[in-house]
């Protein structure tokens, strides 16, 4: 399981803290799904609300604990270049893996800041690298060979996945993203 939840500003309907709530059982939900020799991995983007920020990554982390899976790694993905300045959105995401058996070999080095998220079909996509990173992660350290996004939104997990030969389902809400999924072309994958 490769996705990215949505933040509260793409959940209109709902109030921040009904989001929030919801942010947490859905997470909670995705991790219980796992079989127990997969992985669940969440790229999530910290946001603005109130002056004040939402760490979205910590969120996931105490689904975790509820879903009794364990932390394998937590990187930083750079969305702009250090040292940008924003607003509303973090220059920077959260790119975590959990599990309850994957165990991968000690001392293996690992980039733990990925200092480029890639190609990014849309503003609040996860990045080609980010998604490479994460499906390189499930094909070399597991027997899972699809890969399922419940969120998929643009589909960049689902292209990357493919690219790099595995399996991919996507789900999302919208019909409209789920027709631009289909269509998805990375820029460095042949059409």
């Amino acid at each position: 399981m490769i996705t990215s939840l949505p933040d509260s500003s793409e959940l209109a309907g709902l109030g921040f803290d009904e989001w929030r709530a919801w942010f947490g059982k859905a997470a909670a939900a995705v991790m219980e799904s796992v079989p127990d020799d997969g992985v669940a991995i969440f790229f999530q983007s910290d946001v603005r609300h109130a002056g004040v920020w939402v760490d979205k990554g910590h969120l996931v982390a105490c689904a975790a604990k509820h879903a009794s899976m364990n932390l394998l790694f937590h990187r930083i993905v750079c969305r702009s270049p250090a040292g940008t300045a924003t607003v509303g959105r973090a220059s920077y995401s959260h790119l975590l893996g959990f599990c309850r058996r994957v165990i991968p070999p000690t001392g293996t080095p690992v980039a733990d800041v990925l200092a480029d998220a890639g190609f990014v079909p849309g503003t609040k996509a996860m990045g080609a690298a980010a998604c490479e990173a994460a499906c390189h992660f499930v094909k070399d350290y597991t027997v899972t060979r699809t890969i399922v996004d419940p969120f998929c939104g643009f589909g960049t997990v689902l292209a990357v996945a493919n690219a790099l030969g595995l399996d991919a389902i996507g789900v999302d809400i919208s019909p409209r993203m789920c027709r631009r999924a289909r269509i998805l072309c990375l820029p460095s994958t042949e059409c």
